[in-house]
């Protein structure tokens, strides 16, 4: 009998090894990243539990500690129900500090007398001549150290054992309202009165209807301070009459007679923005310019003393953020030594809404003293720009385009441009460029030079016409000894000369022709003259390129004059589809000012 094949029954076989091997590297992984999450569920739900479980605890501490204060109070003799400084006043803390547990509680503790109506109200029908009818505590439990807590509060009725008697204090009701006049609720209010004996020093909130009322309390001539805010508005007080600085104030500190009710009132709103940007006609921000704010709202008279009057200066970008800011109309002026203040996008006398935040951006140039910028309008206060300004007196004229800027080169000297043929004189003499000498006599042929580049700052610009000085030329230099071509983009590389219409074949030869629309919204531009002459013993020359433009940075409907000189100037203002206006009798006799001009539709 052969044991061979029944041996191989019981021999392992390589099949039988494979199925018994260990895991995988991946399925390894794959139940590590199960393990994980299942855990990390466990973890959360485990920390959710405490968490609540803390809480829970936390609250019915807070509940315990408030029923000990009412229990407290309700066991206090009635006179001493009050908060130390507050009205009524008594033994009470406005706030204190309580341990219980392992917890640590801050209670706020109010008292108000309340005037009730079943035997009629001070100055109603009935009058009731004694209208503190009891007193309602209010007490509540803070946790600052228990995360997530909501404050617990518990109030309680207080009465008097016997029935209230008439007494000689008065009734102080405070009515605090938003800039619409509507009741603003859960207002802050502080009283303070240090001519009373006890002193009152206390804060409280004002109602639903935006009223705190408070009964029976000492009366005093002139002596309660009081001072209304709220998180996010604006504040109001009273002052003192006599003060330093305010003698005579609007809403002097308030008086309360004998059984009489004295009400006064307070607005308050949410609290706005002005945020001002101030920069050159190229859109480069103006630094540290000095400016002034002044509201309108008086806390005085007699002398006028403004709530609010400031002055501010712009930062290294140019800007200036003024936030907390009462609703109000605001004046700007200018009050740098270096700048003056040559345009601006909003007037300068601004209103701000309740919660507004408004942008204004001022353009600033350099002081050369009697300045004047003239601001046209139409008939409705909307800027109008295109309007031909013109300013003239003997010896002098001068026309501008209101709404429009220029920039200038009038100086090539040491290389001041981007390049050059070579046949271009640029250092003598300086502020010139001509044709060069060579030797004796001038290059007949066509010379040129590119300008450097001028950056105006956005993408937004028009550019109108180019200028340049003199405008005529000798006539031995022949027709067309001057000619420009130019060329814009947002690169700062890639330059394309071209003409009035467009195109790299045609040529700006007449001063002031208009600038092919092509070239609009581009931040970048040069200009390239061409030069030559028909005479070798005369040169045609430049002493001057402008170029007049507008961009987003300008603002509408103003021209600006500086350098001007003392006298009495004409100005005329005109424009198609308005009457022309004309002012002959315009005499700059500040460093700076400023002329409305408002046309009529013809």
């Amino acid at each position: 009998l052969s044991l061979w094949p029944l041996s191989r029954q019981f021999m392992p076989s390589p099949a039988r090894f494979k199925n018994k091997a260990g895991f995988t590297l991946i399925e390894t992984i794959v139940s590590l990243g199960i393990f994980v999450i299942f855990s990390s569920g466990i973890y959360l739900a485990y920390s959710t539990i405490i968490e609540a479980l803390t809480r829970s605890r936390a609250y019915s501490a807070s509940v315990f500690v408030a029923q000990n204060e009412i229990e407290a109070i309700r066991n206090m003799s009635y006179a001493n129900i009050g908060v130390a400084g507050g009205a009524p006043s008594g033994l009470l803390a406005a706030e204190k500090s309580v341990s219980y547990g392992n917890y640590s509680f801050t209670v706020q503790t109010t008292v108000r007398n309340i005037d009730d109506a079943f035997d009629g109200t001070i100055g109603g029908a009935p009058n009731d001549t004694s209208p503190a009818d009891y007193k309602l505590a209010e007490v509540k439990v803070e946790c600052s150290g228990c995360g997530d807590f909501t404050p617990y509060q518990l109030t309680t009725t207080v009465a008097p054992k016997n029935l209230e008697g008439a007494t000689d204090n008065g009734t102080l009701f405070i009515n605090v309202f938003d800039a619409f006049g509507q009741a603003l609720a859960g207002a802050n209010v502080v009283i303070v009165n240090n001519a009373v004996s006890p002193a009152v020093n206390f804060s409280d909130s004002t109602n639903a209807s935006g009223v705190l009322q408070l009964v029976d309390v000492a009366t005093s001539t002139a002596a309660y301070e009081i001072t209304v805010s709220k998180n996010g508005y604006s504040t109001e007080k009273t002052y003192p009459i006599g003060g330093a600085g305010n003698p005579n104030p609007v809403k002097p500190h308030a008086t309360v007679a004998s059984q009489q009710v004295t009400t006064i009132s307070f607005a308050i709103d949410r609290t706005g923005t002005v945020n001002l940007k101030t920069t050159d006609k190229m859109c480069q921000a103006a630094a540290g310019i000095d400016f002034e704010q002044k509201g309108a709202k008086l806390i005085g008279t007699d002398p006028d003393i403004l709530k609010y009057s400031a002055t501010s200066t712009t930062d290294a970008n140019g800007q200036k953020s003024i936030g907390g800011l009462e609703w109000d109309t605001y004046a700007f002026s200018n009050q740098d030594a270096d700048y003056d203040l040559s345009g601006y996008s909003s007037p300068l006398s601004v209103a701000l809404d309740p919660g507004a935040s408004l942008d204004i951006s001022w353009l600033v140039e350099a002081k050369n003293p009697r300045a004047l910028l003239v601001s046209v309008k139409d008939a409705s206060g909307a800027a109008v720009s295109g309007a031909a300004v013109k300013l003239e007196k003997t010896g002098f004229s001068k026309t501008l385009l209101s709404g429009r800027r220029s920039f200038a080169q009038t100086d090539w000297f040491g290389g001041n441009y981007a390049g050059q043929s070579g046949g271009i004189e640029t250092d003598n003499p300086a502020g010139e460029i001509a044709l060069r000498l060579n030797g004796a006599t001038y290059a007949t042929s066509t010379e040129w030079l590119i300008s450097p580049t001028f950056d105006i700052g956005v993408p937004s610009s028009v550019f109108y016409n180019l200028e340049w000085q003199p405008e005529s030329q000798p006539a031995q230099t022949g027709a067309d000894s001057v000619r420009f071509q130019v060329a814009a983009n947002n690169d700062g590389i890639t330059w394309n000369f071209t003409g009035p219409d467009g195109t790299e074949s045609s040529y700006y030869s007449s001063t002031s022709t208009p600038i092919s629309a092509v070239l609009n919204n581009n931040r970048y531009f040069r200009y390239k003259v061409f030069l030559k002459t028909a005479d070798e013993n005369f040169t045609p020359s430049i002493n001057e390129a402008a170029v007049n433009f507008s961009s987003s940075c300008i603002p509408a409907g103003q021209a600006f004059f500086s350098g001007l000189s003392s006298g009495v100037y004409t100005l005329t203002v005109s424009k198609a589809g308005y009457q022309t206006l004309t002012d002959p009798a315009i005499s700059p006799s500040q460093n700076w000012q400023e002329y409305n001009a408002v046309l009529t539709p013809q």
